[in-house]
């Protein structure tokens, strides 16, 4: 009799697995939506470092020979970003009160060509190659070469820090610059 029982149980169940209205699983439910439904992305602020842009900077400028001093100055230059690099050429003027090797008062004007990457959408880490020339008293010029780095912090304009040494080509006095800026992008 168990076996009869077994073998019913068995074929039963056969039965329900093979026959063609057998247990499946639930079906997922469905709602139907009414048109395509656009989901919103939100993009960040990525910064256009193409153009035109002036600034205002301080720095501190350190010669052999002139000592150090310390100044305020105005740039002036143009960006071309391809993809993620960059090129450009600024223009920059540096107001040099006397300092306390005796000198006086001068300024010291620079052209430079600057090479960078673009690592962030917001953040430029360039080099800068150029010549500068003391405007006044000593009458000296340089080749000029060094870096900077440059953050922007609203859609125009951003905040730089750089570094530049001056090899003498004229005066022997080898110089050491560092400034900190902001410019306006146009």
């Amino acid at each position: 009799m168990r076996m009869k029982q077994s073998l019913t149980c068995g074929l039963i169940g056969l039965a329900l697995v093979l026959a063609p209205g057998g247990v499946h699983a639930a079906d997922l439910i469905r709602v139907p939506t009414s048109g395509i439904m656009e989901v919103p992305v939100h993009e960040e602020h990525s910064f256009d470092w193409s153009g035109f842009y002036a600034g205002v900077f301080g720095g501190v400028r350190s010669g052999s020979v002139s000592g150090s001093q310390a100044g305020i100055g105005l740039q002036a230059g143009v960006n071309a970003q391809f993809d993620f690099m960059l090129v450009g050429a600024e223009v920059a003027v540096l107001g040099l009160p006397a300092a306390e090797s005796d000198i006086g008062s001068t300024s010291h004007g620079q052209i430079l060509a600057r090479a960078g990457l673009v690592v962030d959408d917001n953040v430029l880490v360039y080099a800068a190659s150029g010549y500068g020339i003391d405007l006044g008293v000593p009458d000296e010029s340089e080749i000029l070469v060094g870096g900077g780095l440059e953050f922007a912090v609203t859609e125009q304009i951003s905040l730089e820090a750089e570094y530049l040494h001056g090899f003498p080509l004229e005066g022997g006095n080898e110089s050491n610059q560092i400034t900190f800026g902001a410019n306006f992008h146009f």
